[in-house]
């Protein structure tokens, strides 16, 4: 019947195909390809302590520098002693390792560690080789020896100098390699000071520097404060502007005008005090109080006046108690008063006469002092315009004098700075190297552990790398022949065409088999699935399969071209019913896909001349296409595979099918990897069933020993894949461990399964059940 090809181009019947890896199948592709592991380990091993042995070991100083200013007060400038001192952040750090880094430094070291001449550093002692040579000959490369010995060693010298900052502190790290210990700690110690030695250095040549270029700029200074101040002076001399040394410090004119309006003010004053006294005088004596005016109270002559007035005035009240007013006596005291009276008046007047006398010359003061205020008024003004160029003339000059007293002030503090530690670096050595005792390269232990660490990651990642990914060109993976009794077989290549089987049928002579075959008889090759095309050349010869398990196959196929037919229920098993229980039974899982059959073989080899599984695949070899597989048998050589390369990823199915010859029974044996990989990769063995049965007619799987661990766990597995599981066994149907193993094919989840016995258990045990005459697969009982 038609039926689709083994190799489909849409299937992938390599583990590779799946899913991946679980972590319980991880352990075991490791496990089985351990010598893939270990290997490999071993020689990166071995290869690391050999390296470890030669190399030349080298040796490490390391210096560190602290960063950090170190002026004190006394050593900065006026300026800088009121300014913080800027912080040292990451960026100057690391400038600062640039600095360390640099090439002019890097020469100075050269020289002064006297490294010319050294094999280690300088390429040129140990010569030039034939190929170098050539090349500078013409003209392809350059002569080392042409350039400075410093130079030359610039490479070599940074290669062995790292310079690092420690973390995010402020300490450079300056470490040097050598393969002289000795060497490695001064070169160190010495770049360390080289580095100070050079902020130094530059601190002295900026001072230096400023020292010069003020004491160049000072005396022309010099000069131009000079001529500034010489300008002020002729201006002011030409245009009148002379100061006095006043603390003003104003000019003349303006010193004039000031004087002449303060005594223009007190002129004022003057005349307007007389004026005032003058009206008041006179009022006094238009009231008759002139003897109270002071100025005339205060003469001597009215004083006396005023006293006889008083005494007159007495005598007169005097008499004028006894005299009337007509009386002689009174008119003479009364004339004598009104005498003395004019008198005062008289002196009272000249008084006022001599004020208003006073207020007319202070008026003519107070005018004449007007005219001078205006006259020098026009002077002054006239001078402002004047003043305000000398004014000018004067900030110029100011402004020089002041540069100047700036730049002596700063070439002071340069010259002092100028001297050599003047100023301290902004750096300093807080840990000197030592002559290092331990090699820091290489480190044996840590490098052997790291090469068999990496051998051994490396080896695992290689082997299930390969696992998954495959490798049709692999090892494992090697191409066989095929031929039958007539010749060599064609056979299509790998993945493009659907497997040939060879035409010549088997017909089985073994007593007890459904059938017999006819002598030198041939039966037709399966039909090829549509749209396949014919191989265009015939696969190379392959050896025949003889493992020990197909010897009763081969045979079988002998004696069925030589005998006659035997009857169907002669031999250990009767055959004919078993085939046809498994023809009725439970069908396959697909349309088109051919039976799954498991037989677990728990009958001793030494009273079976072959096993239950080989028979009947040569039984049903007579009429279809059939395909034995041994699921736990012997393993194979190193250079053979069978099935469990087959699901191990490690072989193909052109590489694991073997051909019985003269019949078209085809086998598969176990192979080289261990038969557990069947029950650590079930999707991978599940897909290689399915391939089979799509393209054999039966798929008859043998699973020998299974009282052993491995043997239970492949049948847990593989179970559920089976149209049906046989057991046989010549054991009594009640044994215990027949019936343990009829609960576990049970529960493997099998559609259907059997129990078949050979004759000589029958003979022994006639009570138990004939499996031709059960309607229903044969059920134990556990009494």
């Amino acid at each position: 019947m038609p039926r689709s090809s083994l190799f489909e181009p849409t299937r992938d019947a390599s583990p590779a195909g799946s899913e991946g890896l679980g972590l319980s199948q991880l352990a075991g592709v490791l496990r089985r390809s351990w010598r893939w592991i270990v290997i490999p380990t071993a020689l990166a091993t071995i290869g690391a302590i050999a390296f470890v042995q030669v190399v030349s070991p080298r040796y490490t100083g390391e210096a560190k520098i602290l960063l950090e200013s170190r002026d004190t007060p006394y050593t900065r400038t006026a300026q800088e002693r009121g300014e913080q001192p800027q912080p040292i952040d990451e960026q100057a750090v690391a400038s600062q390792v640039q600095v360390v880094m640099s090439r002019d430094l890097a020469r100075e070291a050269i020289r002064r560690l006297s490294l010319a001449g050294n094999a280690e550093f300088d390429p040129g002692v140990a010569g030039f080789g034939p190929l170098q040579r050539a090349l500078m000959m013409i003209g392809l490369a350059k002569n080392p020896m042409e350039r400075p010995p410093e130079e030359r060693m610039l490479e070599t010298y940074f290669d062995r100098l790292t310079v690092y900052p420690a973390g995010k502190s402020r300490i450079l790290t300056v470490e040097f390699r050598s393969k002289d210990p000795h060497l490695a700690a001064q070169a160190a110690n010495t770049i360390a000071e080289l580095y100070i030695a050079s902020l130094d250095a530059a601190k002295t040549d900026t001072a230096r520097y400023a020292s010069t270029w003020l004491g160049g700029n000072i005396e022309t200074l010099r000069t131009r404060v000079a001529e500034a101040e010489a300008k002020v002076e002729t201006y002011r001399a030409s245009h009148g502007l002379i100061a006095t040394g006043g603390a003003g410090g104003q000019p003349l004119g303006a010193q004039q005008l000031g004087e002449l309006s303060t005594q223009l003010s007190q002129a004022r004053t003057a005349k307007a005090d007389l004026a005032g006294r003058a009206k008041l005088i006179k009022e006094m004596i238009k009231d008759g109080r002139a003897f109270e005016i002071p100025d005339v109270a205060n003469n001597e002559i009215i004083r006396r006046t005023v006293e006889q007035r008083i005494t007159l005035r007495n005598q007169l009240a005097l008499e004028s108690r006894t005299l009337l007013s007509a009386h002689p006596r009174i008119k003479e005291l009364t004339a004598q008063i009104s005498d003395l009276d004019a008198q005062i008046k008289a002196t009272a007047e000249r008084v006022v006469r001599t004020l208003e006398n006073d207020a007319r010359i202070a008026e003519a003061r107070v005018e004449s002092l007007n005219a001078a205020v205006d006259a020098q008024r026009d002077v002054v003004s006239k001078g402002n315009s004047s003043e305000v160029q000398l004014r000018a003339l004067e900030r110029e000059a100011k402004a020089q004098r002041e540069q100047l007293e700036s730049y002596l002030a700063r070439y002071r503090e340069a010259s002092a700075r100028d001297a050599e530690s003047a100023a301290p670096a902004d750096a300093r050595v807080v840990s000197r190297a030592i002559t290092p005792e331990t090699p820091s390269f290489p480190k044996k232990l840590p490098i052997v552990l790291l090469a068999a660490v990496l051998g051994l990651l490396f080896s695992m990642g290689g082997v299930i790398a390969h696992h998954l990914l495959g490798d049709p060109d692999g090892p494992g993976r090697r191409r066989r022949h095929e031929a039958d009794s007539e010749g060599e077989a064609e056979r299509p290549a790998y993945g493009r065409q659907p497997f040939a089987f060879p035409e010549a049928s088997l017909a089985l002579a073994r007593p007890g088999a459904a059938a017999t075959a006819q002598a030198g008889g041939s039966g037709a090759a399966p039909p090829v699935a549509e749209g396949a095309a014919p191989t265009a050349e015939a696969a190379p010869a392959r050896p025949t399969l003889a493992p020990a398990w197909t010897e009763a196959a081969e045979a079988a196929a002998t004696s069925a071209r030589t005998s006659v037919p035997a009857p169907a229920d002669a031999g250990a098993y009767a055959l004919d019913p078993l085939i046809a229980r498994l023809r009725t039974g439970a069908g396959p899982a697909r349309s088109g896909a051919g039976r799954a059959v498991l037989v677990i073989e728990a009958v001793p080899a030494r009273r079976l001349e072959a096993g239950l599984a080989v028979s009947l695949g040569s039984s049903l070899a007579a009429g279809a296409s059939v395909v034995v597989l041994d699921l736990n048998g012997p393993a194979c050589g190193a250079d053979e595979v069978g099935l469990t390369d087959l699901v191990a990823g490690e072989a193909a199915f052109l590489d694991v099918i073997q051909s019985i010859p003269g019949s078209r029974l085809h086998a598969i044996p176990r192979g080289f990897v261990d038969a557990a990989i069947l029950a650590e990769e079930p999707q991978a063995l599940a897909i290689t069933l399915d391939a089979l049965a799509q393209a054999y007619d039966w798929v008859v799987c043998r699973l020998g020993t299974p009282q052993a661990r491995t043997a239970r766990e492949i049948l847990a597995v593989a179970g559920s894949l089976m149209d049906t599981a046989i057991v046989a066994s010549d054991r009594d149907p009640e044994d215990a461990d027949l019936l343990d193993l009829y609960a576990l094919a049970e529960a493997s989840g099998a559609a259907q399964i059997l129990v078949a016995q050979d004759h000589a258990a029958a003979a022994l045990a006639p009570e138990a059940p004939a499996f031709a005459d059960e309607a229903m697969p044969l059920r134990l009982s556990a009494a």
